[in-house]
């Protein structure tokens, strides 16, 4: 059984920084796209950041020049770097990884969500 397991999220103040780590566990074959999404009360969930196996990044334009995504294929783990965070950037936080294991096809899986709140 794969597992993505999120941690980072907390209460911040405008301007701060704030950093997310998403890692990945289970009889894992291989990881594809790894990326961060977000979904603010009533919104739908949108794309903030996606890096590929071999590190291309991809940035939702309200978050480029601000936030960072890497990963450490080593640890199976992904990172978002969050800076010059602005209340707009309140969300719950979510991983996703295309996973391939030994019994099953490259799937989706997705993190249980980590809340970052921007507030004075």
């Amino acid at each position: 059984q794969v597992q993505l397991v999120e941690s980072g999220g907390g209460l911040v103040q405008p301007g701060g920084s704030l950093r997310l780590s998403c890692s990945a566990s289970g009889i894992i074959f291989s990881i594809g796209v790894m990326g961060w999404y977000r979904q603010a009360p009533g919104n739908q969930r949108e794309l903030v950041a996606t890096i590929s196996s071999g590190g291309s990044t991809n940035y939702a334009d309200s978050v480029k020049g601000r936030f960072t995504i890497s990963r450490d294929n080593g640890k199976n783990t992904v990172y978002l770097q969050m800076s010059s965070l602005i209340t707009e950037d309140t969300a719950v936080y979510y991983c996703n990884a295309r996973i391939r294991t030994s019994l099953t096809p490259a799937s989706d899986y997705w993190g249980q969500g980590t809340q970052v709140t921007v507030s004075s």
